[in-house]
């Protein structure tokens, strides 16, 4: 991501951010604003219906400049608050959710410069089946796809999959376990040159620059990659999970890290803690690019702002908000007395630990920007924006918003989640991006004509296809595999007795 200078206060130059902005979304009427499907003005309940709402928006987002298009996804109905899955369903709090795989291909075909981001589990599919699907997808967007990884921490999901639950930290080392083998086949089983479509002496592919890959553990693979490599071999690839061992896989694999709170002051010792852990792997702590989730609503001026908050409003379920937030903490709310003031102690023992980090780290904070989370706020607070920020104003008054995060939290983008679906993710395009560019925070438009970089080109700069040699993935390539990866696992298997 390119840097300006900027004058300080102090007379020294101070680099500028150019931000990152990922549109936040996911396959179902409520993502993160709540009940907002009763909204005349929200399409949200027209995605299982229309596939142009997906284009419309791809087109949208790549006239606002988004980097990229980040699709959530979840398995099984939340179900701790009240005891029941019943406010989810009555809600329609993520629920129904629909594959977001689908409409990536139909947006893709629309844009040229816009990306895409889509969540997969890595404790519901085997490794070879994600490699095979996300090969083909970065193929079809000609390298603008990547993989937010997760564990999937949600019992009711292993429940509806019919796999047993595995605990926390064993889901971590489990996918790390995951993305090796992926970099096996992604990186390591075809030569740059494999494919060689030579009509005259009738070779398509050869043979001896096909590497099968053979892996022994959790998973089992014996099997040469049945895709030729993708532009980017390797997507993109995102992580959420900021517990100890969800932060350890991430400063370990990820290129980009999804995090949330209701103040910068919450994520900001998550994201010093990110970089020192990268930097103590060996990577640059630079790298890794961080995305913070806010839900912004954005006005010509302040009194236009307060009024599509009010709008908002009328159609905001805290009920289905509390359902999403229960579910994520295990913690039914529905028990407690109304003005209850909510910390840390509340969560079921080992909660803390084991489950989604952000609503943990924001029960404990207590600063004059969050209101204190009684019951009752919390329900308003969650009910539009979910556990992330949610600043309201004209396009000065959000940028402001925006810069906080930059400065205090070390953030290098954000994931723009919306209240209603297109016109609040208009109103970054239309109202928030000039200001943006107007303070150096935001690169220009990109002409519909210029050349078309992959997501991790825009992410990195141009040239950088391939993951970056710092990344784990890198000594899995195909010209240094022998001498890495599998003398590697020769040593390892004699030092244990086995052969």
């Amino acid at each position: 991501m390119a840097s300006i200078n900027a004058p300080s206060t102090n007379g020294l130059a101070k680099p500028k951010k150019k931000l990152l902005l990922n549109a936040f979304d996911m396959f179902t009427p409520s993502h993160l604003a709540f009940g907002q499907w009763r909204n005349p003005s929200d399409q949200s309940k027209d995605k299982r219906r229309h596939l142009s709402y997906w284009t419309d928006l791809a087109k949208t987002l790549e006239k606002g400049n988004f980097v990229g298009y980040f699709l959530a996804d979840t398995y099984g109905p939340y179900d701790v608050y009240k005891g029941s899955s019943e406010p989810a369903f009555r809600t329609g709090a993520q629920w129904p959710m629909a594959d977001p795989v689908i409409p990536i291909s139909a947006m893709a075909s629309v844009t040229r410069h816009l990306n895409f981001a889509v969540t997969t589990s890595t404790s519901y599919e085997q490794p070879y089946v994600v490699a095979k699907r996300f090969s083909t997808l970065d193929h079809l967007t000609g390298g603008r796809f990547g993989w937010n990884i997760v564990t999937s921490w949600k019992q009711a999901a292993s429940k509806a999959v019919g796999l047993p639950y595995v605990d926390h930290d064993t889901r971590y080392d489990n996918a790390d376990e995951y993305l090796r083998i992926l970099y096996k086949l992604w990186e390591g089983s075809w030569a740059d040159d494999a494919l060689v479509e030579d009509s005259e002496k009738g070779v398509y592919a050869d043979p001896t620059k096909i590497r099968s890959i053979k892996h022994d553990g959790r998973w089992h693979v014996d099997a040469p990659f049945i895709v030729d490599p993708s532009p980017q071999r390797t997507p993109v690839l995102f992580q959420a999970g900021t517990s100890a061992a969800g932060m350890k896989f991430g400063s370990t694999h990820a290129e980009a890290i999804f995090v949330a709170g209701l103040s910068p002051h919450v994520v900001a010792p998550r994201v010093k803690q990110i970089r020192e852990q990268a930097a103590a792997a060996g990577r640059d702590p630079q790298s890794i690019k961080i995305f913070a989730m806010i839900t912004p609503i954005i006005g010509i001026d302040e009194e236009d702002a307060e009024c599509k908050h009010r709008e908002a409003l009328k159609y905001a379920s805290e009920e289905g908000g509390l359902a999403q937030w229960c579910a994520a903490t295990g913690v039914d709310v529905s028990k407690l007395d109304l003005d209850h003031l909510l910390t840390e102690k509340d969560l079921p023992h080992g909660h803390w630990q084991r489950l989604q980090q952000s609503s943990a780290y924001n029960l404990q904070y207590s600063g004059d920007d969050v209101p204190p989370l009684t019951v009752r706020n919390l329900g308003k607070l969650v009910a539009i924006g979910g556990s992330g920020s949610m600043p309201k104003g004209s396009p000065s008054q959000v940028a402001d918003v925006f810069e906080q995060w930059v400065d205090i939290a070390d953030v290098d983008g954000f994931n723009i989640a919306y209240v209603v679906s297109p016109g609040s993710f208009e109103d970054v395009t239309n109202l928030l991006a000039p200001e943006l560019r107007r303070r150096g925070l935001l690169e220009d438009p990109i002409l519909e004509d210029a050349p078309v970089l992959t997501y991790r080109e825009r992410i990195y700069g141009a040239g950088q296809k391939g993951l970056r040699s710092d990344h784990p993935g890198f000594k899995y390539k195909y010209s240094t595999y022998e001498e890495t990866v599998a003398k590697d696992e020769v040593t390892k298997s004699k030092s244990s007795g086995v052969e």
